[in-house]
């Protein structure tokens, strides 16, 4: 049975991670991303396989070229994990900080 992936797994990677980065900053394609990595043509597009079935990456084939684009509705299931913790910090924080402004009795 085939694992079902998800944005997480995709951004664990740190070369997906850079690919992000890379795509969204512009559309590039296929090949050009490629010239980013020192790692082969089979890797990248493992990768970009990845990022396209978790929806990080959307690939529009233009002739001969296949080019990519960085859509980052998929992170919004990431934001939405990290606004929990965020909350949770910044609620134990500032009850540190009330703790420490107290005066000493």
């Amino acid at each position: 049975m085939k694992a079902r992936r998800d944005v997480f797994q995709a951004i664990a990677d740190p070369t997906r991670r850079a690919i992000i980065g890379l795509l969204a900053q512009q559309t590039l394609t296929l090949n050009t991303v490629a010239d980013n990595f020192n790692m082969s043509q089979p890797a990248i597009s493992k990768h970009m396989r990845i990022l396209t079935e978790c929806g990080l990456v959307i690939i529009v084939k233009q002739g001969r070229e296949r080019h990519c684009t960085a859509s980052f509705k998929a992170l919004e299931e990431v934001e939405q994990w990290a606004a929990q913790y965020r909350r949770f910090w910044t609620s134990r924080l500032d009850k540190l900080e009330q703790l420490l402004d107290e005066p000493e009795s």
